[in-house]
């Protein structure tokens, strides 16, 4: 078996633009809405906590619709089903834009969640269909620069587009930027998933197969070290209107204040993620970025002891450590699954999702409205965190010898009984 080769009709740069475009309209349906808390609260006759919901529920349809997208490629083809999560997305949006009240904001929230994962789980799966080892290191983290860009730049235009409309000119924006996806995905993205290569959408098979990817414990390590280490940037992401407007006193056109740094700790993590591919091995780059996170989440619990009041910049920057530090082991764990399952890459893709999204919902609609009262309680939490992921990577560690095992073209030929 020959080496997967990328798709002639798209250059690989440009293949990374596209797919770090899809992913960025998930990130968009969080981050464009949190300036317009307060307004659409007030018009809707919702409180704090009611609002809070609009991020719950997206993120659980989100997480439900995730079991789904990456079997549905495997069966069908990636194209397909992202084009068709993309117009779902388009219409959810437009709902959203005409809600009057909170029940039909939400319901077309959920419906936004419900399709938004086509973008990111399954453009994980197309990067390893078309690359393998250091090459798909590099355009997971070309992607993940480009991935980036939305928290960061969301919540500012958000903040723009509320200082000259209305807040459901957000969604309308939501809509224009779907719109765009769907012209350059129909136009420029191939079919990277073969005939010849698609698995059965027969129920029983699917069932046994996602069992047998959730029951293996290096599965459950890998997904675990990602989903607790992502999660203790995340309680901030969730938690940024208290954090940004209550916490450190901003106003609803400042979230960059918050979103840069912390998103250009991302990128550069990516970019040195890129850069050192083939040079560092995969498991050395995960304990640097391991490594980051845990002085970051010292360095911020020691600055919530001592300033009672988070103030900008120092409240900020240890996010951006840390953001770093996630960007660096992103990748190694992403393709660390993806690779045990090479037949079954977009089920493998959804799942991992999957235990990452369920985690998302409770820290946003438990935790972050528990913790996001003080400065302190924030910054244990997310320490917590980040602890939990160092030890779920150190237990794999142990497990495989120190090592993540590459993939090499042989290797992907294997079934996936044949590699557990």
């Amino acid at each position: 078996m020959t080496a997967p080769q990328p798709p002639s009709a798209v250059p690989l740069r440009r293949l990374a633009f596209l797919l770090g475009g899809l992913a960025m309209f998930g990130p968009f349906s969080i981050d464009t809405i949190f300036p317009a808390f307060e307004r659409i609260g007030a018009e809707l006759g919702a409180d704090k906590v009611a609002m809070q919901q609009t991020i719950s529920v997206y993120l659980v349809a989100y997480a439900l619709m995730s079991v789904v997208h990456g079997p549905l490629s495997d069966a069908i083809g990636r194209r397909k089903v992202i084009i068709g999560g993309l117009a779902v997305f388009v219409l959810a949006s437009v709902g959203c834009a005409l809600a009057r009240d909170l029940p039909t904001l939400l319901a077309f929230r959920a419906l936004q969640g419900l399709s938004a994962g086509v973008g990111l789980i399954v453009g994980r799966a197309v990067i390893r269909d078309v690359l393998h080892g250091d090459d798909a290191q590099r355009l997971m983290s070309q992607v993940s620069m480009i991935f980036g860009v939305a928290p960061a730049i969301a919540p500012i235009i958000g903040g723009w587009i509320l200082g000259w409309s209305h807040w459901s000119a957000i969604f309308w924006f939501l809509v224009g930027f779907a719109l765009l996806l769907l012209l350059a995905v129909s136009t420029s993205l191939p079919e990277t998933h073969p005939p010849q290569m698609r698995l059965s959408l027969a129920p029983g098979r699917l069932l046994r197969d996602y069992w047998a990817i959730f029951a293996n414990p290096r599965f459950q390590r890998l997904a675990a070290s990602g989903t607790f280490n992502f999660s203790a940037l995340f309680l901030y992401i969730a938690s940024a209107p208290a954090f940004v407007m209550d916490l450190m006193g901003l106003g609803e056109r400042q979230f960059g204040w918050f979103f840069i740094p912390m998103i250009g700790g991302m990128m550069l993590g990516a970019f040195t993620s890129g850069r050192t591919a083939g040079r560092i091995s995969g498991a050395r780059l995960a304990n640097i970025g391991f490594a980051c996170c845990g002085v970051a989440a010292v360095a911020n619990v020691a600055y919530n002891l001592l300033v009672p009041v988070p103030s900008i910049p120092w409240a900020v920057l240890p996010m951006a450590l840390g953001s770093f530090g996630i960007a660096l082991v992103f990748p190694i764990l992403t393709l660390a699954v993806l690779d045990m399952y090479p037949r079954q890459r977009g089920s493998a893709s959804s799942l991992q999702a999957f235990t990452g999204l369920v985690m998302n919902a409770v820290v946003a609609g438990l935790l972050s409205p528990l913790l996001s009262h003080r400065g302190i309680h924030l910054a244990l939490g997310s320490a917590v965190f980040a602890l939990l992921g160092w030890v779920f990577w150190r237990w794999e560690m142990g497990r495989a010898g120190r090592r993540v095992p590459e993939c090499t073209p042989e290797a992907a030929a294997l079934e996936p009984t044949e590699r557990l």
